[in-house]
């Protein structure tokens, strides 16, 4: 079933305050397009994995170690691609500020629990 134009203008109106409020909220929801090539990269890899060990075990059956060589680097090559690109899928996307870190930060602990219900109750109180 459609939307009406009423309908319509309110949803978009509710996805751009959700996206000024919260922007990284806004983009896990959207689904950003980096995250899926990253996905997408890791997937080919692990193929490659897979057509790696092939050529190893085709290598040692036909008795050619040239062949097991390639299947094992192929192997190993389709290990590092893959790593990397699964941790830059669920990694920070975002570019980082001048003073912050550049890689990915994660917090943890009740510090963060805290912060997260102050934050919360405040929404709910209209404060924020």
């Amino acid at each position: 079933m459609a939307l009406s134009k009423d309908e319509q203008e309110l949803l978009d109106q509710m996805e751009a305050a959700l996206a000024q409020e919260d922007p990284r909220l806004a983009n896990a929801l959207r689904g950003t397009t980096r995250r899926r090539m990253h996905r997408r990269r890791a997937a080919l890899a692990g193929i490659g994995f897979l057509a790696g060990v092939a050529g190893l075990l085709a290598g040692m059956m036909l008795r050619l170690p040239a062949i097991s060589v390639v299947g094992f680097v192929l192997m190993l090559a389709a290990t590092v691609v893959a790593i990397s690109a699964w941790q830059r899928a669920d990694g920070d996307e975002q570019p980082a500020r001048p003073g912050q870190p550049s890689g990915p930060t994660k917090q943890a602990g009740p510090d963060m629990m805290d912060k997260l219900e102050d934050r919360w109750r405040r929404r709910q109180q209209g404060d924020l």
